[in-house]
């Protein structure tokens, strides 16, 4: 006879089972639906900035003005999906810098001031001159979507952006005199796809993604956010930041790059896009640009042209998805083997899923989602063309770092980015192809898949760590469980990254464990600041990060400990901010270490 309280267990975890499920489900079909909405609309974003150039009657031209911000309206509502499915995936990057909040406050005022004559909304940005410590193009993400909230939900009044200091904190707060919100809907107006006063799902109001867009933002950057408010009073939405130091500079302003002056006219585009529509469109378009083009319907297409060397690109475009062959980040990585060199590269794809998302990041390509403004492509198409430069020989300074992974693609790309960095760098495919050359006493830094055909990386580590060779070693692991993570440190990992590994998280990681290893001080000193961290956290927030580093979500946190999932949320944010953690593995990391 099974016991109530075994039942009770096996309930709860079906329920989990099928929400899982059911999440997974969601995701897919958001996925699908974004990609085949975004082909059409592209080519629609392609022809109004195409358009915009070629027309010079005023009247035709209003027309064509109002057809770009039905598109925009259109692009804004699968942009929510793309970021979503972005911050699930884990590969969103952060900067964290000082830099002035008048920025922020700045560019927020500009965007939304068509409010005070469209709208009749009074706008007010009341000015600061301190400075926070933040991402400012996070930061600016996530203001951008409440002050977006509040005048969705105001229909007359006002609309309020200012900041308060509150000792070392700032609290950049967003008023406004709206319908309000029930107390009890207080913690739901967070998660995904809840709106109020919207059963209709009205355009304008959006898709309810933007709140729960903020709070993930606020996680990864380990801010808080509230809010209180007032039925038919009001709101108050706020974000509270760290203060930063006072004599920051920014060189960048929230992702703006300065006017790139084309010294690339004439150059040779590679277009690899099976839809007819948009292959013609695009070559439409940079044919006006003055590039040279060649347009292929396919990856085997677009290899066998530079095979026969009917064409050698500058930069390749890409879709994502192509039939027939390879995918389009395949395609790259066979061109620029064919052709020895590096090649600037953009996968342009309506794809959202998250696979595909964190398989652009981990090869370090450039990626544009679908729909994207004619402007913006051939901006970044400047940029790529202006900072490409002839691949470097490798040259013979030590350390080398030892890259192996089983993955051709990976290992190549690591190897350009690390060589780009001045580094010497030797690739293998497999442990024991590393094992063959690998002689003791040879200075450098292990980077290695951890499941690999045959040895795997674990393996090779217990291997140099049973015959004393402590070369300093990183393990990376498309899996981040923790049971492994255990292990690789005590085979002698200095440190494990989960994929898809970020260009600076790989540098830093690669100089930290070669730091430790010449260093022991150091190295004491790392525990000793872990373990510091750690004990400054309450016996809740321990309880929360054991448990997110045992791979369970907020919801099945919150049910297994009897909390609100939000409680769990201001925990997790918690646990970041006190221990000075940028991302999940870095909390891994830290735990690790500290462990006795």
């Amino acid at each position: 006879m099974i016991s109530p309280s075994a039942g009770a267990a096996e309930a709860l975890g079906a329920a989990k089972r099928e929400a899982e499920q059911a999440n997974l489900g969601k995701s897919r079909f958001l996925a699908a639906a974004s990609h085949d909405l975004r082909q059409p609309l592209q080519t629609l974003s392609f022809l109004q900035g195409i358009l915009a150039k070629k027309i010079t009657d005023e009247a035709i031209l209003g027309l064509v003005d109002r057809l770009a911000e039905t598109v925009s309206a259109m692009s804004g509502m699968l942009d929510t999906l793309l970021d979503i499915n972005q911050l699930e995936a884990g590969i969103v990057r952060h900067e964290i810098v000082d830099f002035p909040v008048k920025l922020v406050l700045d560019e927020l005022r500009s965007q939304f001031a068509y409010h005070e004559t469209d709208v009749r909304l009074d706008w007010r940005v009341v000015p600061s001159s301190l400075t926070v410590r933040s991402d400012p193009r996070l930061l600016a993400q996530m203001i951008r979507n409440l002050v977006s909230n509040a005048v969705k939900y105001t229909e007359t009044g006002k609309v309020l952006l200012g900041c308060r200091r509150r000792g070392d904190k700032l609290r950049i707060e967003v008023w406004d005199t709206g319908s309000g919100i029930p107390v009890e809907q207080l913690s739901a107006i967070f998660e995904e796809f809840h709106q109020l006063d919207n059963p209709a799902r009205e355009r304008s109001k959006g898709l309810g993604l933007g709140l729960a867009i903020v709070q993930r933002l606020a996680e990864l950057l380990g801010h808080t956010v509230d809010v209180r408010s007032r039925p038919g009073k009001g709101s108050v939405f706020s974000v509270e930041v760290p203060l930063g130091a006072a004599n920051a500079i920014v060189q960048s302003q929230l992702g703006q790059t300065d006017p790139i002056i084309s010294v690339h006219a004439g150059a040779t585009v590679l277009i690899i896009e099976d839809e007819p529509a948009m292959r013609e469109t695009l070559k439409l378009l940079l044919d006006g640009e003055g590039y040279r083009t060649v347009a292929a319907a396919d990856g085997k297409t677009a290899l066998e042209l530079a095979k026969r060397e009917a064409v050698r690109p500058d930069l390749v475009l890409a879709d994502y998805n192509l039939p027939n062959g390879p995918n389009g980040l395949q395609v790259v990585a066979s061109l620029q083997e064919m052709l020895g060199r590096a090649v600037p590269a953009i996968i342009l794809s309506g794809d959202i899923s998250t696979d595909t998302l964190r398989e652009i990041a981990r090869q370090g390509r450039t990626h544009l989602g679908k729909p994207v403004t004619a402007a913006a492509l051939i901006d970044l198409i400047r940029q790529l063309l202006a900072n490409s430069q002839p691949a470097l020989p490798p040259d013979n300074r030590p350390p080398a770092i030892f890259v192996i992974d089983d993955e051709r693609t990976v290992r190549e790309a690591m190897r350009d980015l690390l060589e780009a960095d001045g580094r010497r760098v030797e690739i293998y495919d497999s442990c024991e192809a590393f094992l063959e050359v690998y002689r003791p006493g040879r200075q450098g830094c292990l980077v290695v898949d951890a499941r690999m055909p045959g040895m795997g990386g674990l393996e090779l580590l217990q291997r140099l760590n049973s015959d004393r060779n402590r070369l300093p070693a990183i393990m990376i692991t498309g899996h981040g469980d923790v049971p492994m993570a255990v292990e690789a440190m005590k085979a002698g990992a200095a440190d494990f990254i989960e994929k898809p590994v970020g260009y600076r998280e790989l540098l830093a990681s690669i100089e930290r464990a070669m730091e430790q290893a010449g260093d022991s001080a150091k190295s004491s000193a790392w525990r000793e600041t872990a373990a510091t961290s750690i004990a400054g956290l309450t016996v809740r927030q321990r309880q929360v990060m054991d448990m997110v580093l045992a791979g369970h979500p907020s919801k099945n946190i919150a049910a297994d400990l009897g909390l609100s999932q939000r409680t769990v949320e201001n925990h997790r944010a918690a646990v970041m901010r006190k221990t000075g953690s940028r991302s999940i593995p870095a909390l891994i990391r830290l735990a690790l270490a500290a462990a006795p």
